[in-house]
């Protein structure tokens, strides 16, 4: 299993090419070969959890039987030749799951898997579908966790996506260790503390967390790759 993930900037001019293309490619990914589960997203201005959309940037997230599935895809799909027409630039980061637990749209899809010990960066998907009852209680708490996040030993990047504005979000987040991430998820007082909130007032009706062993890093996103010097990088 191989998961991807797709972050393509348009020009300001092709935004309206951009909105069309979350309606258009749904029926391709439907019927690309070797593709077990894909979600079309959305992404925020600031790396995270974010109410600002970026109008000019969108994603994929996708899981694949194997690389050769995925290697279809990216050289001879509909939605690849798009973006290769299309948008100016794009990153996809190529990851083999390690670690998952809780559901998307009542599946599963990186699996049962559960693997502790992870060398090299690592990447971790939080994806939420938000109650109406508690998102004031969410969206008051998304700046400070954010901030902490940039400013973590060990934070490489991180990209805010979602299928759908204000309710259902996630972050995709890039550490340099899974040891450096776990220092910022269970070593930072505030982060805990906002954590235990989301437990005890009960903020999700859905949620989903996993941790990815990162492979490969291809093209680049605002002029660059995020894991240049940390990983190879291919052009895309």
């Amino acid at each position: 299993m191989i998961v991807s993930l797709t972050i393509v900037r348009y020009r300001k001019l092709f935004v309206p090419f951009a909105l069309f293309a979350m309606a258009l490619h749904r029926l391709p990914m439907m019927l690309q070969d070797g593709c077990t589960f894909w979600k079309l997203l959305g992404t925020g201005r600031n790396g995270t959890f974010d109410l600002q959309p970026d109008w000019q940037q969108w994603g994929l997230l996708a899981v694949w039987e194997d690389r050769e599935a995925y290697d279809r895809f990216a050289k001879g799909s509909f939605v690849s030749k798009w973006w290769r027409m299309l948008a100016t630039e794009g990153w996809t980061v190529l990851c083999r799951p390690m670690q998952s637990h809780g559901k998307w749209d009542g599946k599963e899809p990186f699996g049962k898997v559960n693997v502790k010990d992870i060398d090299g960066p690592v990447a971790v998907l939080t994806r939420a579908t938000i109650r109406a009852s508690r998102l004031k209680n969410f969206w008051s708490h998304v700046d400070e966790v954010a901030h902490l996040m940039a400013s973590a030993p060990g934070y490489i990047t991180s990209v805010g996506i979602g299928e759908a504005p204000v309710y259902r979000q996630a972050t995709f987040s890039v550490w340099e260790s899974a040891e450096l991430m776990k220092a910022f998820a269970y070593g930072s007082k505030e982060h805990a503390e906002v954590i235990k909130k989301t437990r005890n007032e009960d903020w999700y009706s859905e949620e989903l967390f996993a941790r990815f062993k990162i492979i490969e890093s291809i093209g680049s996103i605002n002029g660059k790759d995020p894991l240049a010097g940390i990983l190879n990088t291919v052009t895309q």
